[in-house]
Order: structure tokens, then sequence, then C-alpha cells
């Protein structure tokens, strides 16, 4: 007969929530909350470490680098409006950078989001596991931005004429994972589109979804948005319905 302290431990074994954790009294054992509490603190460093720009920047080819209109990082949590929006100088170096007569397929976008370290760990690994798989397209140069929210990237993309966008973002730490990324795809990026426009893969960190598979959806979308013209809810149905690899 299976004891009730080994029932929790092959749940715990089977998640990384917190459950089954015991208790001291009326508080959770000390090494539940030491563990609590590291955690927490991850999270709140995952938020608020700057993104290594130079250090990204080297590491792909013809980077450009903008920031949003959020001046600092206390506004940018303070205002999400202002992170959607370009700051005037990176405005100008965009709409400065022309690409081939007609636009480019698509444009990525490394973004700092609110975890620098889920993108410092991953973006630069999937960014080109997408590329060796994006044969016969034309990608424009990588944009490298900071203080940013999601919807950046449709202004980066528009004036940079592109025909797709793909962001690659830090997602928000929870007390779980403080070093996910998101990539979020988006066709036809412009001023004022909406979430139920984009298709997004998340979790992908060292312990969730590898930069491999995340790569092999991430193409998937791209391909078919570009044959379809459209990202979003209507091609996420192909995806409920099994298409979507992996």
């Amino acid at each position: 007969m299976t004891s009730r302290s080994d029932l929790w431990a092959s749940l715990r074994a089977a998640t990384p929530a917190r459950i089954g954790l015991g208790r001291r009294g009326d508080a959770p054992p000390l090494e539940a909350m030491l563990a609590f509490q590291l955690a927490h603190a991850r999270a709140r460093d995952a938020v608020h470490t700057p993104l290594d720009v130079p250090a990204l920047a080297a590491s792909v080819r013809d980077a450009i680098e903008v920031c949003s209109a959020a001046l600092d990082r206390a506004t940018y949590l303070r205002r999400p409006d202002l992170g959607r929006r370009l700051d005037a100088a990176s405005r100008s170096a965009l709409a400065g950078s022309a690409g081939p007569e007609g636009g480019w397929d698509a444009v990525f976008v490394i973004a700092d989001g609110l975890s620098a370290t889920g993108v410092q760990q991953s973006a630069v690994s999937l960014l080109e596991a997408c590329r060796a798989r994006l044969i016969g397209w034309s990608v424009a140069p990588v944009v490298i931005a900071t203080q940013a929210r999601v919807a950046l990237g449709d202004e980066i993309g528009a004036l940079l004429q592109a025909r797709l966008c793909v962001m690659l973002i830090g997602e928000r730490p929870g007390l779980s994972v403080a070093n996910s990324l998101g990539a979020y795809i988006t066709w036809d990026p412009r001023i004022g589109r909406r979430d139920a426009e984009r298709n997004c893969v998340s979790n992908i960190h060292p312990d969730g979804l590898s930069c491999a598979a995340a790569a092999e959806r991430v193409t998937w979308l791209m391909t078919e948005a570009r044959r379809r013209g459209l990202t979003g809810v209507a091609l996420k149905r192909d995806a409920l319905a099994g298409a979507l690899p992996g």
C-alpha cells in the first residue's frame, strides 16, 4: 500500500508546481520557504536585469538596435503603451533602412520583454534554427529592441516593409520558470494589430520547449502565414486540428 508521503513524492516528480509541501506548525517547511523566496528573487531579477545588447549584436549578423518610447525600466513597467511604440531616433533609423524592391519576406525582432534572462539564453539559438529552415526567404537584418512589448514589432515590421514579423521576446516570469522565451508571429505588421491577429509559440527554455522544436513550429506558422496571407485565430484552427508539427 502506497503511503501518503510516497504519493506526494510521485506527484511532485511530475510537475514543477508546489504541491504537497507539508508544514511545520502553521508554516511551510524551511526548505520549501527558502525555495519559494529564491524563485521569487529569480523572477524579479529576470524582470529588472538589462538585456546585454552588445553580446546579442555580436552573435547575429547586421543587427539594428532600437528602443521603445519608454525611456527606462521603471517607465516601461508602469506604461505598457510606451513599450509598444518606437522612440523618434529608432523610427528614423528604421525608416532609412531600405530593403529589396517589394520589401522583405520577414523580419526577426529580439526584444527584452519581461525576461532578458530568457532572451539571453535562447533567442540566438532559436533565431539560427529558424534561419536554417527558411530557404528562399528574404529576411531583413535582425532588430534588437529594448524596453519592448510584443506590439513594438508591428511598427518595426511596417517601417521595414516586411510582410511578416517574428518577435522573440522574454515572457513574464513566474515562480516555476523565470527564463522563458516567446515567439509571436504577425502577418502584415502595422500599428493597431490585435493580439487575436498573432500566433504565439511559448514556454521556450532549457527545461521546456527546445529551440529546435520551437523552430519547427515557428517556421511552419511562417510558411502557412505567407501561403494564406494571415496569422492569428484563423491560422490557429489548423494547429488545433493537428496540422502543427510537434
